[in-house]
Formats: C-alpha cells, structure tokens, sequence
C-alpha cells in the first residue's frame, strides 16, 4: 500500500466512522441530560445545524471529483462548523451542565472534521496549493471518474441517517413538544390565577 492508499483509508474507515460515532454518543450525552427541560429546541436546531454544515462537505468528497472548488467549499463549511459550534456551547452553557464526558466528545468533533479536511488537502494537494496561486486552480464540481465502492457510500448514508438525522430529529421533536406542554402548562395556570384572583 501506497502513502495515497493508506490516507485514504484512515478518512475512510476511520475518521468518518468515527465521527459518526461521536455524534451519536453527543445525542446519547443531551438524552441523559434530558435537554427538552433545560436548553431545549433552540440548542436542539444548533445541533441540526451545524450537521447541515458538514453534511454538504461529506457529500461532496463521497461522489465530487475533489478540485480545488470542492476544497474551497469544505474550508467555509468548516469555519462556519467552528462558528456555529461556539456559539452551541456558549448558549448551551447558560442554560445547564455540560458534563465531562460530553465535553470530551465536543472535542473529538471538533478535531476530526479538521483531520478529515487535512487528509483531503493531503491527498490532493495540488488543487489546495492552486488556492494560493501555485497552479491554475479548478473550481468545477463533477462527479468522480472512478465512484467510491458503492457498498461503502449507501453503508455511511445509511449509518448517517441512523446515528446522526433520526436521533437529531427525535431530539428537536421532543424539545418542540415539552415546550408545548409547558406553554399549555403556564396559559392553564394563569386562567385559574385569574379565576382566583376575582373571587
């Protein structure tokens, strides 16, 4: 095996398995922490954000030619992840405990989308250093010439919608519903301070 096959095969079956995995141990971290009655759906959405924010980079490597576009791409992805993933803690933070264990698996997925990008620019770096004006860079978007093993990409889209979409989902709807039951709550308790209140 190469130096190209080996890099290959650590963002394969190592980096992104991972960081699925991650992400699924964070969701397991805000189930414990039952964050419907604490940060609820406004965190809820920052997760479901910043997942969008890589799904498009993921996306493009998995069947995109990688040019120096593609790497353009997934750079702004990354910082607005970073951005995005600040602003996650710093609200989550206000409003209940961000355990240790949680915020070591904050850690690992901050750095593996950093790790996946620099094994991409690795094994491309022509098109990364044409960034910077050595070379002619190419910002088209094309399918690969020669497609990643099929069974890998429906195995990891799979994976993704079971680890990352549903759990997430799960996560925002049953935020939106305890603040329903909360509103129902709070209008009930004030018609009967109310009621109260006249007698």
């Amino acid at each position: 095996m190469g130096p190209d096959e080996v890099l290959r095969g650590m963002l394969m079956y190592f980096v992104l398995p991972l960081w699925l995995a991650a992400g699924f141990a964070d969701y397991l971290c805000h189930r414990a922490g039952h964050i419907e009655k604490t940060s609820g759906w406004r965190e809820s959405v920052l997760h479901l954000l910043q997942f969008g924010e890589m799904a498009l980079p993921v996306l493009a490597a998995l069947f995109l030619e990688i040019t120096s576009g593609v790497i353009l791409v997934m750079i702004v992805f990354l910082i607005l992840h970073e951005a995005t993933a600040i602003w996650d803690v710093r609200y989550a933070s206000a409003m209940r405990e961000i355990a240790p264990a949680e915020q070591h698996i904050h850690s690992v997925l901050e750095m593996l989308p950093l790790t996946g990008l620099l094994l991409v620019i690795a094994l491309h770096w022509p098109a990364f250093a044409a960034l910077f004006g050595f070379g002619m860079p190419d910002f088209s978007f094309t399918l690969k010439q020669q497609p990643l093993p099929v069974t890998y990409v429906v195995t990891m889209l799979v994976l993704t919608a079971l680890l990352e979409v549903l759990p997430y989902m799960e996560e925002l709807i049953r935020s939106l519903r305890h603040r329903d039951q909360q509103h129902n709550y709070g209008g009930l308790a004030r018609m009967v301070e109310r009621l109260f209140s006249r007698g």
